[in-house]
């Protein structure tokens, strides 16, 4: 499979762009243990056409990470043809333009999912978009806004004319968030439409790899995202079964990555503590972890897990953990 001229294997597993997961530490992780394409934390547009530090912070990428997207969204046309402009200069193989994130504070505003809403608009942003740019610029959107309008069929269609090199379809609407069980029926009736002729890339309720070679034999999809079954579980991307030992081994590598690549000028200017900020990186992935459903009253282990402020607290949390899955 192809996107533009990156070449991506047969059947390549994706990680899907998510906020507050997908930064860098965990990106190189999921890379190590064969993701085949890994994308940024969603970026907004209007952030960057800001110059706002936290959001140009999320551009950073490494080449251990290649092929690597970086994902914005927004919904002022202007805004998002000047932060795809800014975003290609820091280096990414491609630009994914949000259309499918439901949360409110995205969708409510008319930006990401919202956009289903408002196809006219949508449409002019990808245009521009990929009139702007050089690098190939993809999509990720949903079946529709609900199930009264599914027009992914026909968006489709209608995308592809604009220029995009790969659309990503999440099997479910707006208005069911994340909830229900995500549809894969229309995402391969999108890939078997004979006028599309763009890699179709599936995206929804995939927690396994078995899951994905399930999706790959039946909807035909060119490759498959995983999304929230990634947290705390970089080696999802692996055939080999990892050892306990060696998942809560990850897991610390994770954190030690983490307060590395905080530990940067321009934190030690601000004097904001790197352990506090890779620790912040990382506390999530493991209060999420599966690794840890063995053990007996967790809330509390992941309550403390939540509240530490110290590497070495953190780390011991962890060690703990270890003994009492043995």
């Amino acid at each position: 499979m192809q996107i533009g001229n990156i070449e991506l294997g047969e059947r390549p597993v994706f990680l899907a762009p998510m906020e507050d997961v997908t930064d860098i530490g965990f990106r190189l992780l999921c890379k190590r243990f064969g993701a085949a394409m890994v994308y940024t934390e969603f970026v907004s547009a209007e952030a960057l056409v800001r110059d706002v530090k936290s959001t140009v912070q999320k551009l950073t990428i490494s080449d251990e990470e290649r092929p690597v997207g970086i994902q914005i969204y927004g919904r002022d046309v202007d805004a998002m043809v000047e932060a795809a402009k800014i975003v290609e200069q820091a280096g990414p193989d491609l630009i994914d333009l949000n259309f499918g994130c439901p949360v409110k504070k995205v969708a409510g505003k008319g930006a990401g999912a919202g956009m289903l809403q408002n196809v006219p608009k949508m449409l002019e942003i990808t245009q521009k978009v990929v009139d702007a740019v050089r690098l190939p610029v993809t999509v990720k959107t949903r079946l529709g806004w609900n199930h009264e309008q599914l027009i992914i069929t026909t968006l489709a269609e209608q995308l592809q004319q604009c220029g995009i090199r790969a659309l990503t379809i999440h099997g479910r609407t707006r208005s069911q968030m994340y909830t229900g069980q995500a549809d894969w029926t229309l995402i391969g009736e999108v890939k078997h439409n004979a006028n599309i002729h763009i890699p179709i890339v599936g995206n929804g309720d995939i927690k396994s790899l078995d899951d994905a070679d399930r999706a790959f034999d039946t909807y035909g999809v060119d490759a498959v995202m995983i999304g929230r079954a990634t947290f705390g579980c970089p080696w999802i991307f692996s055939r080999r079964e990892l050892t306990l030992d060696e998942k809560i081994d990850v897991l610390e590598e994770q954190l030690r990555i983490n307060i590395e690549r905080c530990d940067t000028a321009e934190m030690r200017a601000s004097k904001k503590s790197a352990e506090l900020c890779g620790i912040l990186h990382t506390r999530r992935h493991l209060a999420a972890s599966p690794v840890f459903k063995g053990i007996p009253n967790f809330r509390e282990t992941r309550i403390q897990m939540l509240r530490a402020e110290k590497k070495d607290d953190l780390l011991a949390i962890l060690e703990r953990c270890r003994e009492l899955l043995r």
